[in-house]
């Protein structure tokens, strides 16, 4: 019975709140165009909302820094969250085909009645697509990994269980692929996104109960 529960936990975690990789459009990102600021609202297990900031480095190939932050929708917005931290890489171009890659370490919190869990992991993404001024439409495919997860249990849990212990679990507790669509139109220093897609477990046997994502997303970009 407590194994089955831990068991629940970890899917819970890992399976909630995913985001994916940050669109922008690399036909119209200039060099001097050192900052972007990202907006979205999206649904994955639920309606989530997300801010973000990138930097673009000055080199060769186009590399940008970024960090992001999601949270639910609900009344303690503060009781799960999921930070993301990593850059996103344009590895190749070819005339208007752009081929990228998006690497992040990730740090989740999720917690209900019975338990408080904290998960470090990383979500790796590659993504191939068309871009023009004013449009754009690709594909993306990525893995998200849970590393190592943390419990602490309440105090209702340990009168059902009281031989429970608080700690780090390890090693790698689950992950998911999530493939799907990408597409959006740019105005100005403005990108319009929207993301879809769906969510399969490492196995490749199940599915999440809603294995369906989507994310409409606005992005400035500026010197």
């Amino acid at each position: 019975m407590k194994l089955k529960f831990i068991v629940f936990i970890l899917l819970s975690i890992c399976f909630s709140a995913n985001l994916y990789s940050q669109n922008v459009n690399w036909e119209t990102l200039k060099p001097e165009q050192k900052h972007l600021i990202n907006i979205n609202i999206g649904w994955d297990y639920g309606i989530v909302f997300g801010a973000g900031y990138s930097y673009q480095l000055k080199t060769k190939m186009p590399v940008m820094l970024h960090a992001s932050q999601t949270f639910p929708a609900g009344k303690n917005i503060t009781d799960d969250f999921k930070t993301k931290i990593g850059a996103q890489i344009q590895l190749y171009q070819v005339n208007k085909l752009h081929f990228s890659t998006d690497i992040q370490g990730v740090y989740r919190r999720f917690q209900n009645p019975l338990v408080s869990l904290s998960n470090f992991g990383s979500d790796v993404s590659l993504t191939a697509g068309y871009y023009k001024a004013k449009y754009f439409i690709g594909g993306e495919v990525g893995f998200d990994k849970a590393i190592v997860t943390h419990f602490k249990h309440t105090s209702v849990y340990k009168d059902v269980y009281p031989g429970v212990r608080d700690g780090w679990y390890e090693p790698a507790t689950g992950g998911n692929f999530h493939y799907g669509f990408k597409s959006g139109f740019t105005v100005m220093k403005n990108d319009f996104t929207v993301n879809f897609g769906k969510v399969i477990t490492q196995d490749f046997k199940t599915t999440p109960l809603i294995p369906f994502y989507a994310e409409l997303g606005y992005t400035m970009k500026f010197k």
